[in-house]
């Protein structure tokens, strides 16, 4: 819903950081930075909710890869420790010429979070947030749909399935595998497979979502 309400070119597009010889260049790049620098206070003052928490308690019984599409590092903090991120984590920032070396990608220090034109990585490029800009490939998208096809129980929660490719993972999920889909509104279902749909919150459908897979033994 965010971005129903902002101009994407101004705030989050590849074009706009990539500008070029233009000469309002470093301002359109501030404003980028601007837009993504008050999120990272807003993500630290913020704690997991009780459905990221049930999240990392499935791994005391099961094997657990959690694909997101956030770029808070909630799942992290409730104490998820396989997570895929595949529009990237705020919370890291990295070269603007090469943005997926894993050389030039940090996490910012908590007293440092903005970052602001002439802040430069390693290879002397100006610093970016670690995000996955509107017009660029998804670098994890081939990890999640591998992991996906791996996959003995898939749940979904909280998304609109409208946003791709991610909403095309479920195409990799096997026939045999069910799927379950925790959202409080109806959702336009993407696949062919079936699924049940929990309509719930987060936390309120996970929880009913562990029962269930309780009485079915799973």
């Amino acid at each position: 819903g965010l971005w129903d309400t902002l101009d994407v070119e101004v705030v989050a597009d590849r074009k706009s950081w990539y500008c070029g010889r233009r000469s309002d260049c470093n301002e359109r790049r501030q404003r980028m930075l601007d837009f993504f620098n008050p999120m990272r206070r807003m993500i630290l003052e913020k704690d997991p909710n009780e459905g990221h928490r049930i999240i990392a308690e499935l791994e005391d019984e099961f094997e657990v890869a959690v694909i997101t599409q956030n770029g808070d590092d909630f799942h992290e903090r409730a104490g998820s420790t396989n997570v895929i991120h595949l529009h990237g984590e705020l919370m890291k920032v990295t070269s603007s010429l090469q943005p997926n070396n894993p050389k030039y990608i940090r996490t910012l220090d908590t007293d440092h979070l903005e970052v602001k034109i002439g802040d430069l990585a390693a290879d002397g490029s100006q610093l970016r947030p670690f995000i996955v800009w509107f017009g660029e490939p998804v670098p994890q998208i081939e990890m999640a749909a591998e992991m996906s096809a791996l996959a003995d129980i898939y749940i979904i929660i909280g998304t609109s399935l409208n946003v791709y490719p991610a909403a095309g993972l479920t195409q990799f999920v096997p026939d045999e595998c069910p799927i379950y889909l925790i959202d409080p509104k109806p959702v336009k279902w993407n696949s062919n497979h079936r699924f049940t749909h929990i309509m719930k919150g987060a936390s309120e459908g996970m929880e009913e979502l562990i029962q269930l897979l309780k009485s079915n033994n799973l």
